[in-house]
């Protein structure tokens, strides 16, 4: 298989709806789940599917997704595996930033020319669910389509935002409409009853509607027919075009699967990871999520009551009361800190006992979160420095309150990358 198919992983533009925890870094690179980074869903999908030729397009603060691909994606001479980063570029074709998912793709494609590849799998780098992609591969195949399109049943009533298409009882597309907000063009795209008895999750009395994943598998030659013009994004543009002269297929997904693309989304998607059965879950045997091998020492707690907490390694913990918590790697938490509902991203270093003296001549908090902090559902960016008696709760506040490097969004406080909470602050 990974002689055949090359994986295109989209870097995402701005992330505004992930500001602040975008505002340093794109969003692939945004910490996930204590230790790894959004990257690296769709890398192991692809690496666990025996996909081993992976591009990632990028443009946006791409130092800190750069630095991590180095770091952890190193294949062997012999098995001709790479993770490539390609970065929006100056050419004598043109100088323009990415225009949107397509034209990335487009403005790359001559990385690709001389590859011995007959299929490219189109990705996107903020999103987390588990999925053998040789199975949507065999099906693009068998079908004989020219594209396949990978698909998750919807209720209709959380479909906003979504490319919902309509398909014939064989999974052809005859219909794709792009975040559609009229409720009677939703209720139409609903799936058949001839689908819906097929499928092995179940509707709750409510309609259900094939939602696009943003997950493609072109044929190469249909991929660079669909670029030879000027649409530059796939769902909005490429998909929508090519209806009625190619043969488009769905491919039915039944799994877990998150758009992390907004704050609340991505603080959801990590708080349920603590949960006991959570839906996706990470230990999975024989279908590794890799990340970059840090060899930190394992995590220190002592006299601490934590309840429903993913820690880290590294971990510095004291007579913290800890629920439901995701705790990243480095994190200290010191005497009577309470945290409750909090993503801890943790720190890219450990302090010395001469960096902590530095910090108390300059009047700063050490990296992590003070004595005696009261947290209640907040994320806590990487090397952020929480002082004393700080108590942090967005209730009451409305989205964009700003107090020293705290914000509220999407009903969350966010303490941003490195900031410098003074003691006693209250937000």
């Amino acid at each position: 298989m990974d002689k055949k198919v090359i994986a295109v992983i989209m870097g995402g533009g701005r992330g505004s709806r992930l500001h602040p925890l975008t505002k340093e870094r794109c969003k692939p690179a945004v910490p996930l789940a204590g230790k790894y980074r959004l990257v690296d869903i769709p890398i192991s999908n692809c690496l666990n599917s025996e996909i081993n030729r992976i591009y990632l397009l990028t443009q946006f603060n791409t130092a800190s997704l750069h630095r991590h691909i180095k770091e952890a994606y190193r294949f062997d001479p012999f098995g001709g595996g790479t993770v490539d980063i390609l970065s929006a570029e100056q050419t004598e074709k043109g100088d323009n930033w990415y225009q949107g998912t397509a034209d990335a793709v487009r403005q790359n494609i001559h990385h690709f020319a001389n590859g011995d590849y007959d299929y490219i799998l189109i990705l996107s780098g903020d999103q987390l669910y588990r999925m053998d992609f040789r199975d949507i591969l065999k099906e693009h195949v068998d079908s004989k389509a020219d594209v396949t399109v990978s698909a998750i049943p919807f209720p209709v009533s959380q479909v906003e935002g979504l490319g919902l298409m309509r398909v014939n009882d064989d999974l052809e597309i005859s219909e794709f409409v792009e975040k559609p907000t009229d409720p009677n063009v939703i209720d139409g795209l609903a799936i058949s009853e001839s689908i819906e008895s097929g499928l092995k999750t179940k509707s709750e009395g409510e309609k259900r509607c094939l939602a696009s994943m943003g997950i493609y598998v072109f044929n190469r030659n249909t991929m660079e027919e669909a670029l030879s013009g000027d649409a530059t994004d796939f769902g909005k543009e490429v998909i929508p075009g090519l209806l009625g002269s190619c043969k488009l297929s769905s491919y039915v997904f039944e799994g877990y699967w998150e758009d992390i693309g907004t704050v609340k989304a991505f603080f959801e998607a990590n708080l349920q990871l603590a949960d006991p059965f959570p839906q996706f879950n990470f230990f999975s045997e024989g279908n590794p999520v890799y990340t970059r091998a840090r060899y930190l020492p394992a995590s220190k707690i002592n006299r601490c009551s934590i309840n429903h907490v993913i820690v880290g390694d590294g971990c510095i913990i004291t007579d913290s009361y800890l629920k439901r918590c995701v705790i990243g790697i480095r994190s200290t938490l010191r005497e009577g800190a309470r945290l409750e509902n909090v993503v801890m991203m943790g720190a890219d270093i450990f302090e010395s006992a001469d960096d902590r003296e530095r910090n108390r001549r300059e009047g700063i908090p050490d990296i992590g979160v003070g004595m005696n902090c009261e947290i209640k559902n907040a994320i806590i960016d990487k090397g952020a420095r929480i002082g004393h008696n700080v108590r942090l709760n967005p209730k009451g506040k409305l989205d964009g309150y700003s107090k020293d490097g705290v914000f509220v969004r999407d009903g969350v406080i966010c303490v941003t990358k490195n900031a410098i909470v003074p003691d006693n602050t209250i937000a």
